[in-house]
């Protein structure tokens, strides 16, 4: 059963709300497509690998957690940005984004959906007076040595993720933020927790956990950030009866 765009997009403006984050990207409806909408392909990124999959799939939205028109990004559509959006608008497909918004939704987000496939229990905002709860903090029903967390993460996230042990001593409690969020373990290690967990890694990132003590775990940016927009484009299959299809690029960073 079709829904029309504008009520879809005012259902997720209510879920998500964005007007609540000072965002990098605008949140909501980025390319405008058809006005009703059955068949969804949701994705990570919409790369051309996610657009040629809803091309295919005959979608009429695509709906994504890393859309275009950054922050400092060139105001140009040429090259590859070129090529992207003339596909979207050729097959009439929307393009709709949310970026913080699905980081941070208490259940559907990338945060919780991560603490959910990891089994982490007692799930809390890392810093309780922040309102937008970027960054968590939980307990494992079972302490776990460094080694044996790493495994367990390359076998939930399908991907090998790169461990800096600050410790030796088994984790209990730890903090993560899928993403681009590395520069938060200082704030993790400054709560005393075993271990934090993002998605990349710098230079930095090394000496902040070997010389504060703290266990950290780069688990791929890409990785980190599949569960919110699948879990999303499933509570809307429910809620609508969509057919939504998601679509995983194969993208190792």
């Amino acid at each position: 059963m079709a829904i029309q765009r504008d009520e879809l997009l005012r259902y997720l403006e209510t879920l998500l709300q964005p007007h609540r984050f000072k965002d990098y990207a605008p949140n909501g409806l980025q390319i405008e497509g058809k006005e009703r909408v059955q068949t969804l392909v949701t994705a990570v990124t919409a790369d051309q690998f996610a657009i040629d999959a809803a091309v295919n799939a005959g979608a009429d939205a695509l709906l994504v957690h890393h859309g275009y028109f950054w922050k400092n990004e060139a105001p140009v559509i040429t090259g590859m940005k070129k090529r992207r959006i003339q596909a979207l608008l050729k097959h009439d497909i929307n393009l709709i984004g949310y970026h913080l918004p699905l980081d941070c939704h208490p259940t559907l987000g990338n945060n919780a959906q991560l603490a959910a496939l990891l089994g982490i229990e007692q799930s809390e905002p890392l810093e309780p007076g922040e309102e937008l709860h970027l960054v968590h903090r939980g307990v494992l029903a079972e302490p776990i040595r460094g080694a044996a967390l790493s495994a367990l993460l390359a076998r939930r996230l399908n991907r090998e993720p790169l461990h800096i042990a600050g410790h030796d001593r088994p984790i209990r409690t730890l903090a993560w933020c899928t993403g681009g969020a590395q520069d938060y373990i200082d704030v993790a290690a400054a709560h005393g927790v075993d271990a934090f967990l993002s998605g990349e890694v710098s230079e930095r990132t090394y000496h902040s956990a070997v010389e504060q003590g703290i266990d950290y775990f780069a688990c791929g940016h890409h990785a980190t950030e599949r569960g919110g927009v699948k879990a999303l484009g499933e509570h809307l299959a429910q809620m609508f009866d969509l057919d939504v299809t998601f679509v995983d690029s194969p993208n190792p960073v």
